[in-house]
């Protein structure tokens, strides 16, 4: 039986660019090479594309860029379904079955990838075209989740070169201190903070705002963090519930990837009733987004009265060896590289 041609895709422009040589490094080592031919395609910082021919180690510190590298893009073209490589003998075409896109962050995560491939006439792996930008966006994400009736926290766009002391204002009255400060447009809690009074505030704002012209204010929720992973296309499926216990006051970029002193309770230790609601929530947070693929679910748990409440969806959750979605999966049975099969199998079912 002949192999798959799967096209994997890193790095990217986003500054989550670190944290997908983190996740395509696992998933590279955990492909079936008796299964699949592997092409890399890496995207730099400064967003130059190269087939990387090189070792697979090089990918998570950066050296690729230094090795085996010929530049190359995706055709838009899509009567050809190809990447072009630009190589010393002139352009060598590649034909890949489906592409599977680890990239994080915008211009990965937020649709527009996906719609080059759509363009390219080339299957993917994930999210399409508008679930991709709706759960890129958070504010986008509120909109629909809350359309949907999914309990959520309360919340404050706020908008780059608008009425800062009104935004202040309403924030104060509608959130109250402390409250949390999240550009839209970014993932793995990159310009994220957290405000307790109105200079902590206007601080967060200043920071979020460097990364993102649009920026989601969220009332501070005290409660366990958990999160369910989803798999499927028309009939999703909800994998085990994890429990997040930090070591800092919130679960933010260094404890997520840096800070080994953080835990996952996989399966989280909650009441059955609250345990299966949760896994409802993200199937249907899931389907509200129009979802494809696979998704990481967010919720809190309030302590208070263990009301669920949604915090976000990840449409490209993280991948590395210390990431929840495929801990969640193998809770559930369903290992690292099988589970990297029935998404490449799941990319290669939809139909748009």
């Amino acid at each position: 039986m002949a192999k798959l041609r799967v096209c994997v895709i890193f790095g990217g422009q986003s500054p989550e660019h670190e944290i997908s040589r983190k996740s395509v490094t696992s998933v590279l080592n955990n492909l079936d090479k008796e299964k699949y031919d592997i092409d890399m395609l890496g995207i730099t910082k400064s967003g130059k594309w190269y087939l990387y021919r090189g070792d697979v180690s090089k990918i998570e510190n950066g050296d690729w860029e230094k090795d085996d590298i010929t530049p190359a893009i995706i055709s838009p073209d899509s009567g050809d379904k190809a990447i072009l490589v630009f190589g010393e003998n002139g352009i060598e075409k590649i034909h890949p079955d489906i592409v599977f896109p680890v990239l994080h962050g915008e211009y990965g995560e937020d649709g527009t990838i996906q719609g080059l491939l759509e363009l390219a006439g080339i299957k993917y792996v994930g999210m399409g075209v508008l679930a991709s930008a709706n759960g890129m966006d958070k504010a986008y994400t509120k909109v629909v989740l809350d359309s949907a009736g999914i309990p959520q926290a309360d919340w404050v766009v706020v908008r780059r070169g608008g009425d800062r002391e009104a935004y202040i204002k309403l924030i104060e009255e509608k959130l109250g201190y402390p409250c949390f400060v999240k550009p839209c447009n970014t993932g793995s809690s990159v310009g994220v903070g957290k405000a307790h009074d109105r200079s902590e505030l206007i601080k967060a704002l200043d920071e979020a705002e460097k990364f993102d012209r649009k920026i989601l204010v969220e009332e501070n929720i005290d409660g366990r963090e958990v999160e369910c992973a989803v798999l499927g296309n028309e009939n999703p499926k909800a994998a085990a519930v994890g429990e997040i216990v930090p070591m800092v006051e919130f679960y933010d970029f260094d404890a997520k990837y840096n800070d080994n002193s953080t835990k996952l309770e996989i399966p989280a230790k909650l009441p059955s009733d609250i345990y299966e609601k949760i896994r409802e929530y993200a199937v249907k947070a899931f389907s509200a987004m129009d979802g494809a693929g696979l998704s990481r679910v967010d919720f809190f748990v309030r302590r208070s009265d263990n009301k669920i409440i949604l915090n976000e969806i990840n449409t490209m959750p993280g991948f590395t060896n210390i990431s929840m979605y495929p801990k969640l999966w193998d809770a559930a049975g369903l290992g690292y590289s099988d589970l990297l099969d029935n998404l490449i199998n799941l990319g290669l079912e939809r139909v748009k």
